[in-house]
Formats: structure tokens, C-alpha cells, sequence
């Protein structure tokens, strides 16, 4: 390929299929057509693509956008970040970053590639700032619903934003008793979120453990998602059901989420690398360099 490509790091999060794109030092930027061609291929395929540009503002380490693999832009990835973060460790042979992100500056320290730490700020849980299409005066509790009217698979989620819009329905049972595939898609684009939202099935199954799914918005069902586990882990303490500090376990494995006495939610999980290659940020070709 030409040297008008820009290098790529095809990795994981518990799963989580993660590109890391290294625009760093460019003025193009990677376009919503690459995006969804490389999402469209078995190789290429992702969830989230953790665009990493020059930093804009003095002391951070990056300017982050966060492609969805339909094309559209995500607010955070905690998941994608713990990539970018073990893929810069690596480079700059440092242990501690500050990325810009458009949820915010995000903080990230990685001990060794199973234990990478992202500060994935303050949860929101006003029903204007997550948002919804209306008011909620408690939204620890939201009139919706899963199936019939009078008797409801599931009901009445808690919602919060972590960056992005999340919906969490608390079920009694198995999460994988649940058709999430099927009313994931159409909850995601409710008229009452107006973002569009993150759906999640969690059951707790102690104070410091929850199992989650998630159906994320913008590339459906992922193995895991880290802001969905930071919603969730926030949103069953305000219910008075887990402690500050749990394990979220999701399809892919565990995160650890540790809400702290600051208010700032902290994500610690693994990122691995699992190959290399070259993209044209504008039409998404690509090939692979290193196996």
C-alpha cells in the first residue's frame, strides 16, 4: 500500500473487537466509508475503532474518536481504551496516560496487560444528561418494558450515561434466558433516548458480583462492554443492591469496576494484541503487515 496509509493494531478487550488506528501526525482523518468497509470484513471486523490523533490540549497523551462498526461515532469505549493504552505502553514504554475523548479526559495506568485501569469519569444519572426524550424524576427505575403489556419478560431498567446512553433491565434470572438479539436493536432506538442507547440484561447474583450482556449501540452484541459495566455496577449501588466495588462478569470475562469515594468510576481489565496492518483512512483498504 502507499504511504498515504496509516498503521493499525487489530486487538482485543475481553473480546471486544477493537482496531486501534494510529493517525497521529496527519491532517486526514479516518471517514464513516472506512469504517464500515473494514467492519464488513471477517479480518477486519470491530466493534469499536479507537481513532488515536495528535493531542489538542497540553499534557494529554491523544486526541481519541471512537467509531461504532455502523459508521457512527461513540462517546466511550473502556474496552477500546485499555487498547489503545497497552498498545502505547508498548511504544513509549510508559505506564501512566491522559487521553481527550468526547466524554472527557480519561486517565489510564496499565500494570501489566491483564490489569490496565481506565478512569472512566463520573457517572450522570439525570434524565437530562443521559438523555431521554423525557422527564424522570428517579431514573433508577424507567417506564419501559420488554414483551407483553400485561406481563412483561422485563421492566422498568435503570439508565445512566457513561459517555454514552445506557439502559440496564435487572432480571431474576439467567441472562442468557433472554432474546437479547431480538429486542435489542428495538430498544436501542426507542423514541426515548434520542441518542439512541445501550441495552443491557444484568442479574446480580451477590453485592460484588453482577453478570452483564450488553447490546451496544451502533454494533450490537459485543463480548464485553466496559461502559455498560461501569452503568450497571453505578446504577445497582444507587438501588441499594452491590457494593461500590464489584466484579462485572460479561461473555468475554471480568472486569473489576471500582466506583470511589470521588465519584470517578474506575474499569481494570486485560487488553491483548493480535495483529498488524496498513489502512487507507478515507476508503478503508487495508492489508495485513505482521501475523
Amino acid at each position: 500500500m502507499t504511504v498515504s496509509t496509516a498503521p493499525f493494531a487489530k486487538m482485543n478487550g475481553l473480546g471486544n473487537k477493537i482496531i486501534v488506528a494510529d493517525m497521529r501526525g496527519r491532517a486526514d482523518r479516518v471517514t464513516s466509508t472506512a469504517a464500515i468497509r473494514l467492519a464488513s470484513h471477517a479480518d477486519t471486523h470491530f466493534d469499536q475503532l479507537m481513532e488515536l490523533r495528535d493531542p489538542t490540549t497540553p499534557g494529554t497523551d491523544g486526541r481519541i474518536f471512537i467509531w461504532n462498526s455502523d459508521g457512527s461515532l461513540a462517546g466511550a469505549c473502556g474496552n477500546g481504551m485499555r487498547c489503545v493504552i497497552y498498545a502505547m505502553a508498548e511504544e513509549l514504554a510508559k505506564t501512566h496516560f491522559l487521553f481527550e475523548t468526547d466524554a472527557g479526559l480519561l486517565r489510564g495506568v496499565e500494570e501489566d496487560s491483564n490489569n490496565i485501569s481506565v478512569d472512566m469519569g463520573r457517572p450522570r444519572f439525570g434524565w437530562e444528561d443521559i438523555p431521554l426524550a423525557e422527564a424522570f424524576a428517579d431514573t433508577r427505575g424507567i417506564e419501559l418494558q420488554i414483551g407483553p403489556i400485561d406481563a412483561p419478560l422485563l421492566h422498568t431498567p435503570s439508565v445512566a450515561s457513561m459517555g454514552n446512553p445506557h439502559a440496564i433491565f435487572w432480571a431474576p434470572a439467567d441472562v442468557w434466558s433472554y432474546e437479547l438479539e431480538k429486542f435489542g436493536p428495538i430498544l436501542e432506538n426507542h423514541p426515548i433516548f434520542p441518542d439512541r442507547a445501550n441495552i443491557s440484561i444484568a442479574n446480580i447474583r451477590a453485592a460484588d458480583h453482577i453478570v452483564l450482556r450488553t447490546w451496544e449501540r451502533g454494533a450490537g452484541i459485543t463480548q464485553a462492554c466496559g461502559s455498560a459495566a461501569c452503568a450497571a455496577a453505578g446504577s445497582a449501588h444507587r438501588m441499594g443492591r452491590c457494593d461500590r466495588r464489584v466484579r462485572v462478569t460479561v461473555p468475554g470475562g471480568d472486569l473489576f469496576i471500582d466506583w470511589q469515594a470521588d465519584d470517578q468510576v474506575v474499569m481494570t481489565g486485560p487488553a491483548e494484541y493480535e495483529w498488524s496492518g496498513a489502512m487507507d483512512p478515507e476508503t478503508g483498504s487495508w492489508e495485513r503487515i505482521i501475523s
